[in-house]
């Protein structure tokens, strides 16, 4: 388990994927060491890894890390590091994918603030942890959405509970997108 709380983890990932689209690397630079301060809050540090299916934030405890090497005889619980893929749909346009996203959290709020705010929880998973559009969620990453991050970042009430797969059908209705769940 790791020792940094989620909402942290999200925050650098959105971060790091800000610093990988600045234009300016003046830019770049600053959303990394906002992320760096971030980490560093809760004793971790962080980094970009590249391998064979793109970039990939990865957060160590810090005391894991001497300079900037890792040292493996340093780890005894492999589960409080974090890895995130960064790579993948929507990459390189985050704020295209968010724009999406929140055409989507507006339709749906037609059809009340329950839905609004459930399918709001949906585009904040879609967009900090794929950088995808809603329609393009996998039944896979929507079963994440709702096993793990909807019961803890989203903070529901029991109302929303109920409603949360109903209002992520009306989400890929209003897209006009099969929803996987089906």
């Amino acid at each position: 388990m790791t020792d940094i709380p989620e909402d942290a983890i999200e925050e650098a990932e959105r971060l790091t994927r800000l610093a990988r689209d600045a234009v300016d690397e003046d830019e770049s630079e600053a959303y990394r060491a906002e992320r760096d301060e971030l980490v560093a809050e809760y004793g971790y540090v962080a980094r970009e890894r590249e391998d064979d299916d793109g970039t990939v934030l990865v957060c160590y405890p810090d005391e894991w890390v001497e300079g900037d090497t890792v040292r493996p005889e340093r780890i005894e619980d492999v589960d409080r590091g974090v890895e995130r893929p960064l790579s993948g749909p929507g990459e390189g346009d985050y704020e295209a994918v968010a724009e999406r996203n929140d055409e989507i959290v507006a339709a749906a709020a037609e059809a009340g603030s329950v839905h609004e705010a459930n399918v709001r929880a949906l585009a904040d998973f879609a967009d900090n942890h794929y950088a995808k559009p809603i329609p393009d969620l996998t039944r896979a990453e929507l079963e994440e959405f709702l096993d793990e991050y909807f019961v803890r970042n989203a903070w529901p009430t029991e109302r929303q509970r109920e409603l949360v797969e109903d209002s992520i059908r009306l989400a890929f209705e209003k897209s006009e997108t099969a929803c996987p769940l089906e």
